[in-house]
């Protein structure tokens, strides 16, 4: 979005051509209506604009809900934006630690500044981008405890704030069409900058959960998030926003509660075992967090090989932290056998998992030609140093 589409949409026409595209139920009835609103003498640059503001408005459903469908984004904007869950569970622990004056610094289309100002926790938002802060103005309207700012992270003014939040920009600049940054010292604003504010006041930073662990500061609580089975954040916490004696988290947000594991340090590793009755595939969030020994203690079980996160044991212990699979049988990874054994056995519907083999799920299920009635799972991997294909039943549900 461009600061003359945007302009164009805060008028009365656009936010009603914006409301009427909202009340439409499919691509058909959308394209319709585009087409009777120009034939009605409308822009044909508002409708434009209005008509992709609906699609990311769909879009932003996963992300917030029914709360998307009053909301303003620009793509970039929603591709970094915190999902709401993830959001409230930044917002709880400033709330918890009694820090109510909060600066959002590179706040965004304001995501996670919306769930602050939800718990009444006065933020002032503030983003570099013009456009980018003209939409958190938007977003954020309802709520009288947030104000945003347009303006940098390094000009801010913290004298009247009890805690800081940083989500840096992980993309190139701009609205549509952004690439994600590998290197950090391109974010903004600057990790200098962020860890220097954070060394001054309790801080949340949140940052992609492949982020390089050799950068973060010792001092900090690192808490890895995944929601739904995916690994979405990595959140830094520090000063009063730290736990104490916690170095170490993995979070897992579902529709059945919110489990964590912690730890002071990264967890050692049990030793390899054989392979037993059952496998574990932990959560991407321990795996990231390092605690796959903490888990394999916690389940009585141990990796199936050397640098692999599959865990294996004799007996089924029910965990939030990963989904377990009981062995039916093992086999060569090899095309021929499992194409015969996927004929043989009448499979239709397969699931394939692996690690630590190069090997496409996709284009390798396609080869194996699955045609028939049953289904299965199969898991492609090292077990004890060599690969291996593992028929298994599922015993947890899928996130």
């Amino acid at each position: 979005m461009e600061r003359a589409d945007l302009v164009s949409l805060l008028t009365p026409d656009g936010m009603a051509l914006l409301d009427e595209l909202a009340e439409q139920g499919s691509a058909g009835d959308i394209v319709a209506t585009v087409t009777r609103l120009r034939k009605a003498g409308h822009d044909p640059d508002v409708v434009a604009a209005a008509l992709t503001q609906s699609r990311l408005r769909v879009r932003g459903r996963g992300k917030f809900g029914e709360f998307a469908d009053r909301m303003l984004f620009t793509q970039a904007g929603l591709e970094q934006a915190t999902r709401i869950r993830a959001a409230a569970m930044h917002a709880g622990r400033y709330l918890a630690n009694d820090l109510t004056k909060v600066a959002d610094l590179g706040c965004g289309i304001g995501g996670d500044a919306m769930a602050m100002a939800a718990m009444q926790i006065s933020v002032t938002a503030v983003d570099a981008d013009e456009v980018t802060a003209a939409i958190a103005t938007h977003n954020l309207a309802p709520f009288e405890s947030a104000h945003v700012l347009h303006g940098s992270a390094e000009d801010a003014d913290l004298s009247d704030v009890s805690a800081v939040f940083f989500d840096p920009a992980r993309r190139t600049s701009g609205h549509t069409e952004t690439t994600r940054l590998s290197n950090p010292d391109d974010y903004s604003p600057a990790l200098d900058t962020v860890f220097d504010v954070a060394r001054r006041y309790p801080t949340g930073i949140k940052l992609g959960p492949g982020f390089d662990r050799d950068l973060i500061p010792a001092d900090m609580e690192a808490q890895w998030v995944s929601v739904d089975g995916s690994v979405v954040e990595l959140m830094l916490w520090s000063g009063a926003l730290a736990r104490d004696g916690i170095t170490r988290a993995a979070l897992v947000l579902s529709d059945d509660g919110s489990p964590e594991m912690t730890a002071s340090e990264d967890s050692p590793d049990e030793p390899v075992r054989e392979l037993g009755a059952f496998l574990y595939e932990p959560d991407g969030a321990v795996i990231r967090a390092r605690l796959i020994g903490d888990l394999a203690r916690a389940v009585g079980a141990g990796p199936i090989s050397d640098g692999i996160a599959y865990l294996t044991g004799d007996s089924e212990s029910a965990t939030p932290f990963a989904t377990c699979f009981r062995i039916i049988e093992q086999l060569p990874l090899d095309e021929k056998v499992l194409r015969r054994w996927v004929k043989g056995n009448d499979i239709g519907t397969l699931e394939i998992k692996k690690r630590g083999v190069d090997i496409d799920p996709a284009a390798f299920r396609k080869r194996l030609n699955p045609r028939g009635s049953g289904s299965a799972t199969l898991i492609l991997t090292r077990v004890g140093g060599r690969h291996a294909a593992l028929v298994a039943e599922r015993l947890t549900d899928q996130a």
